[in-house]
């Protein structure tokens, strides 16, 4: 079977990862501590620029604020699934509430961390996501 031979580790040593922040000095600090883990990832500050990067090299998981200016994160996930259903979002949201998080969930993200990050709750999400994803890629091929 698929699902038992992608743990989660192996998830996140093979998934292809996208941040999307508006913030560089987030993009740069969160980007560092993921490299830090062995987790290696593309970092971008819009949704404009995430929609490009995934027309040229698509992305098992996307890491995305919310509130963006331009396209805000919910647009911008309607876009994403739209166009690659296979990616799995998690949304970053500074503006705590539920509301936000679950706006998020309603239109196809994955799940939902609030700002500021806890970085071992986060990477716990992107390991399901990215097992999801890559069951999914897998899944696919066959």
């Amino acid at each position: 079977m698929i699902a038992a031979r992608i743990t989660e580790q192996d998830a996140l040593a093979q998934a292809r990862l996208l941040l999307v922040d508006d913030e560089s000095a987030f993009r740069r600090a969160l980007g560092r501590q993921l490299e830090h883990r062995g987790i290696a990832l593309t970092a971008v500050g819009c949704c404009a620029e995430a929609l490009r990067h995934l027309e040229l090299e698509p992305v098992d998981v996307v890491i995305m604020d919310m509130q963006m200016p331009g396209l805000d994160g919910v647009e911008c996930l309607r876009r994403i699934k739209r166009r690659w259903p296979q990616a799995e979002v998690i949304f970053l949201t500074a503006h705590a509430s539920v509301q936000s998080g679950t706006a998020g969930m309603a239109g196809g993200a994955f799940d939902y961390c609030l700002k500021p990050i806890d970085i071992s709750e986060l990477l716990d999400r992107v390991e399901l996501a990215a097992q999801k994803a890559l069951i999914n890629r897998e899944s696919g091929a066959l």
